[in-house]
């Protein structure tokens, strides 16, 4: 799980084809987490990915056609930024809101707006995911937490403040680019309870117990 608080940005150095259908990404760091380890889960622009190896600047990737297919990650080169976050910790403090790393669609950005304090980013995503998308609720593009400022037909906005800009790869994004998508988890049970529950006291237990499966009671 993680949480959409971007830690680093790193940079694609190279990209392989491997033998297996798959294709190896080197992403350089240049501040390399001090803890990372073979094994580990770090999100990829909001991909869950798990750590090949690590060498001096650079961590080593396995990635599947079924996610280069599902996800932005196929349409990157040599030379992308990508964002970069750690698995949370139960010690860690929630900042942003709970993610999974499973990236529900590719959306696209279709207005890019810039102002003396902030930018405003529209972004195109399958009119499916609007049944858990609210003004104000929280949306991960590219896996970094934001808030919806606004909805319209299919497009989502948000509002981009300077340390957003100056600490993930939103600063290079273009209209026209793609970015990955991943809905709000909570909303996606509340959205499942209420289509199969049958009364308000079925959805209000079933509620409760996902607060506790999430551990946020």
């Amino acid at each position: 799980m993680f949480t959409g608080i971007i830690e680093k940005v790193g940079t694609i150095k190279s990209i392989a084809d491997n033998k297996n259908a798959s294709r190896e990404f080197i992403v350089s760091v240049d501040d390399m987490f001090e803890d990372i380890k073979e094994g580990d889960s770090i999100s990829i622009n909001g991909v869950c990915l798990t750590v090949k190896k690590n060498i001096g600047k650079d961590i080593y990737f396995d990635i599947v056609n079924e996610t280069l297919e599902k996800s932005n990650l196929g349409d990157l080169s040599k030379g992308s930024d990508l964002n970069l976050e750690r698995a949370l910790s139960l010690s860690d403090r929630l900042n942003g809101h709970i993610l999974q790393g499973h990236v529900e669609a590719v959306g696209v950005i279709v207005d890019y707006k810039k102002n003396k304090k902030e930018v405003l980013m529209s972004v195109a995503i399958d009119p499916v995911l609007l049944n858990y998308c609210i003004p104000k609720g929280s949306i991960a593009f590219d896996g970094i937490s934001l808030t919806i400022a606004k909805i319209t037909d299919n497009v989502i906005q948000v509002a981009l403040i300077p340390h957003t800009l100056e600490n993930t790869n939103l600063h290079n994004k273009n209209i026209g680019d793609s970015i990955n998508v991943e809905t709000d988890i909570i909303g996606k049970y509340i959205v499942r309870f209420i289509s199969e529950s049958d009364s308000y006291e079925d959805i209000n237990s079933m509620l409760i117990k996902t607060i506790n499966k999430l551990g946020l009671s």
